[in-house]
């Protein structure tokens, strides 16, 4: 049982990069192998039988069926034509087949006759300096997994989410890849799970920085609810990352309950961990989107006040300018019988007069908090 305590150590060795342009993730296929195929390996008591020559997936099956083990076939977005024959050779359902090559699948789990359909969506974070209203937030990638009794067949989708690290340490443990497919399908879970839970960490912080600019006070030269549009933003990539979370969920659960031919029941209870650590992001996602809500509508209302506070400042100078603009209009008519016209200190009295009205105007306005 010493393999199965070392479990968590082999799948989980640190959190996965956050680096704009993928960091350690390897997109690339290995020159040596034809078409969509990433790698091709067969694996016999837990470890991997070398070949002089990299292995086709038929001759690979042909020697699984002859000596025994299992085969780990890696493809990359492989078109119909590429996955007809692997398809045909493992028996698989088509319509599994076809939602794996056609891509942008619900996360789910499906059960055809002898194998497992396993869906994934890969989140990986994007550095950013600084978030904008057109900033990217998080890129999505989808890994379909087929397990069955003596093969495992993933087809990755997107850029993100290589599994070459993941494979190399899957084969430093010889104990773990003995319990055959359904260890790697743990693994894969396992890596994608915990891809969630540091991306989830990663927005937190962009959510934080957002709330603290909306509601510090004084920013100078920066107008109010200008905001709005990064918050929107935001709220649209945490919108993406619960399509990828929440419907997870209840195939992780399944996994981790629901007795399975093709579930090793030593592996079976390591999907509670990652149902459970699943569920604890879904309840962050969740909040994320409450939150963003939460500080939009504050923006509003703070972007709405400030337009009323401009509209009551204007409304008072417009008040203030109203008494000269009259004085001035009735003096303008030229009529022979106006008060003060003839007198010697008519026009300083009446100027006088115009400025003191304007000046009890603005002391009251201001004293009432509208200027």
């Amino acid at each position: 049982m010493s393999m199965i305590r070392d479990l968590r150590a082999v799948v989980r060795p640190s959190r996965p990069s956050l680096r704009k342009d993928g960091g350690a993730y390897d997109t690339t296929r290995d020159p040596a192998t034809p078409s969509a195929v990433v790698d091709c390996a067969v694996y016999r008591d837990g470890r991997r039988v070398e070949t002089d020559t990299p292995l086709t997936p038929q001759e690979a099956m042909r020697r699984v069926r002859r000596d025994g083990g299992f085969v780990w076939i890696g493809l990359h977005e492989p078109t119909e034509a590429e996955f007809a024959g692997i398809a045909g050779e493992f028996g698989l359902h088509p319509l599994a087949v076809e939602d794996a090559v056609q891509a942008h699948q619900r996360p789910k789990l499906e059960r055809y006759d002898d194998s497992l359909f396993t869906v994934f969506k890969t989140i990986h974070y994007v550095d950013h300096d600084r978030l904008t209203a057109n900033s990217e937030v998080v890129q999505t990638g989808e890994v379909m997994c087929f397990t069955g009794r003596d093969f495992f067949i993933t087809v990755r989708h997107g850029g993100q989410g290589s599994l070459r690290g993941l494979r190399r340490r899957l084969q430093e443990d010889p104990e773990l890849l003995a319990k055959g497919p359904s260890a790697v399908l743990h693994a894969i879970a396992d890596h994608v799970v915990d891809g969630y839970i540091a991306v989830a960490d990663a927005v937190q912080d962009d959510i934080d920085e957002v709330e603290t600019e909306v509601f510090s006070p004084g920013r100078k030269g920066t107008p109010r609810g200008t905001d709005a549009g990064r918050i929107y933003q935001l709220k649209r990539e945490v919108l993406e990352f619960k399509r990828a979370v929440s419907p997870l969920l209840r195939p992780m659960q399944l996994l981790s309950e629901r007795p399975m031919r093709l579930i090793d029941p030593d592996i079976q209870k390591y999907f509670r961990d990652v149902a459970d650590h699943l569920a604890r992001v879904q309840e962050q996602v969740i909040a994320f989107d409450e939150l963003l809500n939460s500080i939009l509508q504050a923006n509003l209302a703070q972007a709405s006040v400030a337009q009323n506070e401009d509209m009551r400042k204007i409304t008072s100078w417009a008040a203030i300018i109203a008494v000269p603009t009259m004085v001035c209009g009735v003096y303008g008519m030229n009529f022979d019988y106006m008060p003060e016209t003839h007198s010697r200190f008519g026009y300083p009295v009446v100027l006088c007069v115009t400025v003191a009205i304007c000046l009890g105007i603005h002391r009251t306005l201001k004293r009432n908090g509208w200027l």
